[in-house]
């Protein structure tokens, strides 16, 4: 995409409307994991600038989340924040591996209902995110988060020239210094760092002890992190119409993690809402929006710290569920898309925004919605076999000709559709528009043929193709 001067423009003004929101962001996700402000504020930057060049994603935003906060607190709490930059390194060595490998192939079997569910119940958790801003429900604070929201809304109707949510955060700024109105500010939420981020080793003692301690926080920081930078990219590609390297991306997930743990900052990774932002509020395209919004932020906060934290919190949150209401999906909860809907894959969303919302682990959630969309799928496959029972003129010989997959989950029905005391002595069953797909099927197909030969019948199997044949010999009786 050729860099033209409006397209700069729209890329760096994006860049500044995701740098101002992720740090109260990262302020808060610091409080979440024990750790320091300046920790979750030096990841976001470097997690930003690096997946900016080395991502996969263009225009996607990855820096310090909530996510990863959660899984790494009892680790900051019983080892303190060096074992944490240890495990993110090491998190992000395991990223690596697993993006060699091409792990993220992976990715193609999380179906959409799941895809749908994941995105619905990250809109909410943004949005209930927001209540702990508004100061015990202050009027005021409430009233200004109300209006800013609507002008972030109605602004695009008159001009995009300029991002809604930067104007939003000017105007709230200048309103409440200049009429001296005093809200909770961005300076409220922690102290912001005075310096740039300093290169260190982590010191942690180079023993298997260690490892013992950090590597399952490492397995579960790697695992979570390329799960939601992976469905991320997902819903940044049918936004956008374009395709992303889901393979570059956990790689560069990997990367920007190891450089993150060196320069003291938490594990990172993609995030929904200021992705969200950079790409569907902001109209961002390119990896400049990324690299822009690392670099904003830390200029920010060190060379602006005292302007940043007027910034009044209802403001942001204005902007964050403005966020969380143009990424819900909508259209998944409308009435017509639930009658067209087939109630499995409505169950599957619900019990992925559920599982999400519940637990506030996006892992779990996924996870269930996967499981069940594999129970839904067997369940639908197994009643897809058909078994046409055909006995010859002489009623000598039957035919049976079975169609359809047969696997674990259409053993019984396989089994049941014989009747074995009114068939002549000799059987013949017809798989020709059949396959056996595992170890159940054949041994469904083996009780079958015992059953048979048992009251002196003849069996003959016919019809199967080359890999169904190769499976029954190598496992069948």
């Amino acid at each position: 995409m050729p860099f033209s001067p409006r397209l700069i423009r729209i890329e760096l003004l994006a860049g500044l409307v995701v740098a101002l929101a992720l740090i109260p962001e990262a302020l808060s996700f610091s409080v979440i994991a024990g750790v320091d402000p300046k920790v979750a504020l030096y990841a976001s930057f470097t997690m930003a600038v690096t997946i900016a060049i080395a991502g996969g994603r263009p225009a996607m935003i990855s820096a310090a989340t909530g996510a990863m906060a959660l899984v790494i607190v009892d680790l900051v709490r019983d080892h303190g924040v060096e074992y944490l930059l240890a495990a993110g390194i090491l998190a992000g060595i395991m990223q690596l591996a697993l993006g060699f490998v091409g792990a993220a192939s992976l990715m193609r079997f999380v179906p959409r209902s799941v895809m749908t569910g994941f995105v619905n119940a990250l809109a909410i958790l943004i949005f209930i995110a927001q209540f702990d801003n508004l100061d015990g429900g202050n009027p005021r604070v409430v009233a200004l988060a109300i209006a800013a929201f609507a002008f972030i809304a109605l602004l695009p109707r008159l001009t995009r020239a300029v991002p809604a949510p930067l104007v939003a955060i000017v105007l709230a700024t200048i309103a409440t210094v200049t009429l001296g109105i005093h809200l909770p500010t961005v300076g409220d939420q922690g102290a912001l760092p005075a310096s740039l981020p300093p290169f260190g080793i982590p010191d942690v003692p180079l023993t298997w002890h260690m490892l013992r301690v950090i590597a399952p926080y490492s397995v579960t920081l790697a695992i979570v992190g390329l799960l939601e930078s992976l469905l991320t990219a997902r819903l940044v590609d049918d936004i956008t119409d374009t395709t992303s390297s889901r393979s570059r991306e956990t790689r560069g997930q990997g990367i920007a993690n190891v450089i993150t743990g060196f320069f003291g900052g938490m594990p990172g990774c993609a995030l929904v809402g200021q992705t969200m932002m950079n790409v569907r509020i902001s109209g961002a395209r390119t990896r400049l929006s990324t690299a822009a919004a690392g670099v904003f932020l830390l200029t920010l906060v060190v060379v602006f710290g005292d302007l940043v934290a007027r910034i009044p919190m209802a403001a942001l949150v204005a902007v964050m569920a403005y966020v969380s209401f143009v990424t819900f999906e909508w259209h998944s909860i409308a009435p017509a898309t639930l009658r067209r809907m087939p109630k499995g894959e409505t169950a599957i969303m619900l019990l992925t925004v559920a599982a999400t919302v519940v637990t506030h682990n996006l892992a779990i959630g996924v996870g269930l919605g996967v499981l069940a969309a594999m129970a839904v799928f067997a369940r639908r496959a197994s009643r897809m076999v058909g078994v046409e029972r055909t006995v010859d003129a002489a009623g000598t010989s039957v035919r049976y000709t079975v169609t359809g997959e047969l696997f674990f989950a259409s053993e019984q029905a396989l089994e049941a559709a014989f009747t074995f005391a009114a068939d002549p002595r000799r059987v013949v069953v017809d798989l020709t528009g059949a396959h056996l797909w595992d170890a159940s099927a054949v041994a469904a197909l083996d009780a079958v043929e015992q059953r048979y030969l048992a009251r002196g019948s003849t069996f003959e199997v016919v019809g199967l193709n080359q890999r169904s044949r190769a499976l029954q010999a190598r496992l069948g009786t």
